[in-house]
């Protein structure tokens, strides 16, 4: 299915008075009439674009007027029937029909629930999956046997309208709905007509059109002023009353227009006890079963509501109403960035190998590396992002003092002087952690000296100048280095005594010599390493990062010591992390390596970082000032752990003996991977594309998911463009993603507007998966540059999960058939080393049972959820809130107890219960009793997991000692060491698994906080003790 034909493989949605003046038709007789159809066109939202749904009445005046929806059968067949809500809004009605009149249809007063998606065993079934979007379906659950009725529509607005038409009768029955200017004055009305009359300074009960204008505007900023005066002037003809200035209904009407968003419209519906604004048990029910908020009080609640909620009327009685809920998302309390990540958040006393460190080459640089211009705001702007490794290259300068270059332009140096000056005023403004200066010296001895007695003078206390600890094994934390700054360079051999002395040159920089025709030495014959002059102050400066050349990392492993640093080159840096990524990852445990951009980039542009830090490297020096995926990568992923430039790598990277495969294509060994389940919901004020002017108004734009990570991660999925949207396109379509190294990834939007010669870029925003916040959230969007984008923002829902079962995951949905799936079980492998394999042949059994425990419990969980109509990105108070509302809408007032007093809290039912409830109660005690099992057989397990990995472990200081008896080289020794870090790895991990066994069957059970109104009279809540 395409891009064009998977937003539009409906065709066109048979809709009846398409401009939807009237909130009512106008018969009373209930008689249907068949729209015209319209001609087909390439669209993604068949709901007229001059028809906005934007409340109760518009939905049910959608229903009143019926369309066209496919109404599918069990045996996954689909028929195109006309649907139609009676006039008396007490029966839904389809034609043609096989059956009586009296029986195409269903009673209002016995539907029990209305589902969006994909969530009813017949939409589930293999053969539909893939002939519709998620979004596009619904099924209304009805009867006393829990029927289910399964219908698909040309859109989802067109899902939305009913299914929020439908939910409101259900709880109102056929008392219509509000509408501005009818009967007495809503919440929303009411303080939009006194905002009107504040504006009204005459008191003539009218204003100028362009003081309305300025008005709506100063309310929602970012929408254009020319939309606004457009509207006023379509009411105005609409109405028949042109003129300079427009009255009080005129002014609600249109703002209701501009300013109602339907999505947060249908979501607010979708909680609010009275479909008009949220109180304070409604508002704690949203954050705590969408938002995943924990320890959520009534008191936090009417915080927010005093916060956002605009009308007086609506803060002094504690109600939520659209606007001021549609301001509450749209605000930093609700951002997708978790606030705990905004602040140093993770373990700052691990050594310094174990932290990736932000890192800039060639800071000063404005342009490219060739003509590119040099300026000491560079160094400002670097420090300023959090930036905690700067490359200074030192030439001798014209007037006997050292510069700094970067391009062979002779304006393109900068005094040395000034730069370290800028650096003691910025060094600790954005981060209080460790600045490493890394110094590339090609400079004089004279002027090395010169340089030397510039950085003691200048940065005094701060310089870190005291010596290795010897009997050390890693490097000082950041945490103990706070306010210090390292100087990374080469160092004189102990055996020299002289004022200077020669040392071993690296690489970096040589390019840019040649360039600037300074470079008159030729390499050594044979091809060794150049020698340059070194003076003893500079090599004194020289103390936890002394640059050595790296030789291979069976030398490194022998006899590098825990202060010596090796700077790779991109491409040499690439072949290794090619060809023997276990080695670089072992390096990196103990040493940091530096990588820097290859001589060839001469227009500055950046290296993959994610290429590198799956390999454990540290410092990856980018260019700053070129902008582009790369940049976003790196600015995105040091936002986390307070953008303090240091972020600690994942546990697998760091600990002594694990098993990591930086190439891996697959989930790693022990390490359960993570659903990431996105939908793509709205886009708002999104800008043109910068130097589009051409194209006019119009903007067509798409979305782009990206995770960047490990291989296995990595991966892209857009949605349908939204053609003729505007400024805030609404999308409305679900991506999924497999994580299998959550601590790696990233997840990257990038907005971008479709066109026949070439997608233009719009926006982006780049954030960690660890940073990730559940529910509905509204990303902040950024320009090329990482600037902010004032108010253009995507409104997106965020939930992660477990990956179930041993399948692997699918794009869409997860309701594949458990019978075909084979359990994949985690196993050891062989050493190669009799003793060593038969200490872990021991735990064969143990990772067996602990693969079961595990994923019995998540196919049960995810079981329970689906006969609940949920997806398995559910949480449990989601489901428990389904049931009772099932209870509470059925006439034969079955009764459920659910008691929390007890530690496996059972759901019974009390008295006959329909077959739907009994299957969903048997499933509840199928997940209570798969997780009773886990908990109660954890401990055994893990006993035996650690009991294998410990005695595996004692072999690991007679390692090398055995390996050589046992006479293995070469491959055989690489492959015996990677079985037996593998073995370590998966032990450790499942061994970790059962020793985090919730206390409770799943921590997600509702707690007595949960509101008690959610649940029916019917159904019963037995707090604990």
């Amino acid at each position: 299915m395409g891009q064009e034909d998977a937003g539009n493989w409906w065709g066109v949605c048979c809709l009846a008075d398409p401009d939807g003046s009237a909130p009512f038709p106008p018969w009373q007789d209930g008689s249907r009439q068949r729209p015209p159809h319209k001609k087909k066109t390439v669209s993604f939202s068949s709901m007229p674009n001059d028809r906005k749904i934007n409340s109760t009445a518009a939905c049910i005046s959608l229903m009143l007027e019926g369309c066209e929806l496919k109404k599918v059968r069990s045996n996954s067949r689909m028929y195109s029937r006309f649907f139609v809500l009676d006039a008396d809004m007490r029966s839904v009605r389809w034609e043609p029909s096989k059956k009586d009149s009296e029986k195409a249809k269903i009673e209002i007063k016995s539907v029990k629930e209305v589902r969006v998606g994909k969530k009813t065993p017949v939409l589930r079934s293999n053969g539909l999956s893939d002939q519709f979007p998620d979004e596009c379906a619904f099924s209304i659950i009805y009867g006393d046997n829990y029927e289910s009725l399964d219908l698909v529509a040309s859109s989802a607005d067109v899902v939305s309208a009913w299914v929020m038409g439908l939910r409101y009768l259900v709880s109102y029955g056929k008392h219509s709905p509000e509408a501005p200017g009818t009967g007495h004055p809503s919440l929303r009305t009411s303080w939009i007509s006194s905002v009107f009359d504040l504006a009204d300074l005459e008191k003539s009960g009218r204003i100028p059109v362009s003081r309305a204008v300025q008005l709506i505007k100063a309310l929602n900023p970012g929408m254009k002023t020319s939309t606004i005066e457009l509207k006023f002037k379509e009411l105005q003809k609409a109405s028949e009353r042109p003129g300079t200035e427009v009255a009080c209904d005129l002014f609600v009407e249109a703002y209701c227009e501009l300013c109602t968003r339907p999505e947060i419209f249908f979501l607010l519906v979708q909680f609010s006890s009275n479909k008009e604004y949220l109180g304070v048990k409604d508002l704690l029910m949203f954050l705590e079963v969408e938002q995943g908020m924990e320890g959520v009080t009534e008191e936090k609640c009417l915080e927010i509501v005093s916060k956002y909620e605009p009308s007086k009327e609506g803060r002094e009685k504690g109600y939520l109403a659209i606007d001021g809920f549609t301001r509450y998302l749209l605000s930093a309390d609700c951002s997708i960035f978790d606030p705990q990540h905004r602040k140093v958040c993770q373990d700052m006393a691990q050594p310094l190998s174990h932290y990736y460190i932000s890192s800039a080459h060639s800071a000063c640089l404005l342009e490219d590396n060739f003509w590119g211009r040099s300026d000491i705001s560079g160094y400002i702007s670097a420090l300023g992002l959090g930036c905690r490794s700067i490359e200074l290259v030192l030439w001798d300068g014209p007037e006997g003092e050292p510069v700094v270059y970067t391009s062979p332009s002779a304006a393109s140096c900068v005094p040395f002087r000034a730069v370290v000056g800028l650096i003691d005023q910025h060094a600790f403004t954005a981060s209080a952690y460790p600045l490493i200066l890394c110094l590339v010296v090609r400079c004089s001895a004279p002027q090395q000296r010169l340089a030397a007695q510039c950085l003691r003078k200048t940065l005094g206390e701060k310089l870190y100048l005291e010596p290795p600890n010897p009997v050390a094994s890693y490097l000082p934390s950041p945490e103990e280095l706070k306010g210090r700054i390292l100087i990374k360079g080469k160092k004189l051999p102990p055996s020299c005594e002289d004022s200077e002395g020669e040392v071993s040159d690296e690489e970096e920089g040589w390019e840019l010599a040649r360039r600037l025709g300074q470079e008159e030495r030729e390499a050594p014959e044979g091809g060794g390493l150049r020698r340059v002059r070194l003076s003893r102050e500079l090599s004194e400066l020289v103390s936890l990062c002394q640059a050595v050349p790296f030789q291979d990392f069976e030398s490194s492993r022998r006899g590098q010591r825990y202060w010596e640093m090796c700077s790779f080159s991109e491409v040499e840096a690439g072949r290794f992390a090619n060809e023997c990524p276990a080695e670089l990852v072992s390096y990196n445990k103990r040493f940091l390596s530096r990588i820097y951009p290859s001589p060839m980039r001469i227009d500055a542009s950046n290296m993959n970082p994610q290429d590198f830090w799956k390999c454990g490297c540290q410092m990856v020096a980018m260019n700053y000032q070129t902008p582009g995926l790369m940049m976003d990568l790196n600015a995105g992923w040091f936002r986390q752990n307070g953008a303090c430039g240091y972020v600690l790598r994942p546990a697998i990277m760091r600990e002594e003996v694990s098993y990591f495969s930086a190439n891996a294509k697959d989930s790693l060994p022990g390490v359960p991977a993570q659903l990431l389940h996105l939908k793509v919901i709205s886009g708002q004020n999104l800008p043109k594309p910068k130097g589009s002017g051409a194209k006019g108004e119009v903007v067509e734009p798409y979305v782009c998911a990206e995770i960047h990570g490990i291989p296995a991660d990595c991966a892209e999925h857009r949605t349908k463009t939204a053609l003729q949207s505007g400024d805030n396109p609404i999308f409305d379509e679900s991506l999924e993603f497999q994580i299998n190294l959550p601590e790696l990834a990233v997840l990257r939007f990038v907005v971008l507007d479709d066109d026949y010669i070439g997608d233009e870029f719009i926006a982006q925003y780049t954030i960690p998966f660890e940073c990730l916040q559940p529910g509905y959230r509204h990303v902040p969007l950024q320009s090329l540059a990482g600037e902010p984008l004032p108010h253009a923002t995507l409104f997106v829902h965020v939930a992660i999960t477990d990956r179930r079962g041993g399948g692997k995951g699918h794009r869409r949905g997860l309701a594949g058939r458990r019978g075909r799936r084979v359990r994949e079980y985690t196993s050891t492998k062989a050493t190669g080393i009799k003793a060593i394999d038969e200490v872990f042949r021991t735990a064969t059994q143990p990772l067996r049972e602990a693969t079961d425990l595990r994923e019995n419990v998540q196919n049960a969980l995810v079981s329970f959820k689906e006969l609940c109509g949920l997806t398995p990105a559910a949480n449990m108070k989601q489901c428990i809130l389904t049931v009772s509302t099932w209870l509470l809408h059925s006439d034969s007032a079955p009764s459920v107890t659910l008691n929390l007093a007890e530690q496996y809290p059972p759901m019974e039912a009390r008295g006959p219960i329909p077959d739907l409830l009994r299957k969903v109660l048997t499933a509840y005690e199928t997940m209570i009793q798969t997780s009773r099992t886990l908990i109660e057989s954890a401990d055994a397990v893990y006993g035996k997991l650690i009991q294998a990995q410990q005695a595996g472990m004692d072999f690991h200081k007679e390692l090398h000692r055995i390996e050589t008896k046992e006479g293995l080289r070469g491959r055989k020794l690489q492959k015996a060491l990677e079985s037996f870090a593998w073995n370590i790895t998966v032990l450790k991990v499942r061994g970790e698994g059962c020793a985090h066994t919730p206390a409770l069957p799943c921590p997600a059970l509702p707690c007595p906080a949960l509101p008690c109104p959610a649940l029916p009279c019917s159904a019963t809540l037995l707090p604990p003790p």
